[in-house]
């Protein structure tokens, strides 16, 4: 048994007033497919969403209230910008398009192509192409 912990992955939850607006634009604007939905009423409460192996979490703030009730009235937007490296940042652009954009299409400093985006949930999106 090694003392090495070997993290396997790092999906953010991101904590939203609505989920559903979120689930669209992910799936139909970006291709991610839903694995996984728990209702909260009739609404939904929690989501998991996955495409090409990247992950991405959206629970609602009154599911959250209801599943950590010590969380109730905190401000949680703690995560505010997610930074996705994507293969095609010319097919992210295209799928994209009409979506304002907060960082316009840029080269880094470092020679990454980077988009970024204010996704319906309120949180930043960074799409980059690294170099070859």
């Amino acid at each position: 048994m090694s003392d090495d912990p070997q993290y396997k992955s790092l999906s953010p939850v991101l904590i939203v007033e609505d989920v559903e607006p979120c689930i669209e634009f992910w799936r139909y604007r970006l291709g991610f497919v839903v694995v996984n939905e728990v209702p909260d009423g009739n609404k939904i409460g929690f989501v998991i969403l996955v495409g090409d192996g990247v992950t991405v979490m959206y629970q609602s703030r009154a599911s959250l209230e209801k599943d950590i009730p010590a969380l109730a009235g905190q401000t949680l937007e703690s995560v505010n910008l997610l930074y996705v490296s994507v293969a095609n940042i010319d097919e992210i652009e295209r799928r994209l398009e009409g979506v304002v954009k907060v960082v316009p299409r840029r080269k880094t400093f470092y020679g990454a192509t980077e988009i970024g985006i204010l996704e319906p949930g309120g949180y930043v999106v960074l799409f980059a192409q690294q170099p070859e």
